[in-house]
């Protein structure tokens, strides 16, 4: 009987104690920048995650192996960023001398943890 009594009594601060992980999920929002290529109809896509900027690291998209991601169109890089879970928000031009840049605004729910807040 003692041996059932203590059995429950670490069964239930167990259970108690696991119910206190923090399971709620915040909104992070990203944007992903256009830029046409020189003499072609690719893009280079690069990522702004609301890091600070540096002129010492690119933040165009990579694939796995490290070799700089080029997508055929916009809608490629779009259908990529969907695919990874992401959710299109809004998206607007911006002109550049004689250039426009297309902006796009991608958010995704993460759990808290994963979030680095």
């Amino acid at each position: 009987m003692k041996k059932l009594i203590i059995t429950a009594i670490i069964v239930f601060i167990s259970s108690v104690s696991f119910s206190q992980i923090d399971s709620s999920k915040v909104e992070q929002y990203c944007e992903v920048i256009a830029t046409p290529r020189l003499l072609s109809n690719k893009v280079t896509i690069d990522i702004n995650y609301g890091e600070q900027k540096s002129i010492w690291k690119d933040t165009r998209l990579k694939d796995d192996e490290g070799k700089l991601k080029k997508f055929n169109t916009v809608v490629d890089a779009l259908n990529y960023m969907g695919k990874d879970g992401w959710i299109f928000v809004n998206a607007f031009p911006v002109l550049n001398g004689t250039t426009q840049i297309y902006h796009y605004v991608f958010k995704k729910w993460f759990a808290k943890n994963e979030a680095g807040e």
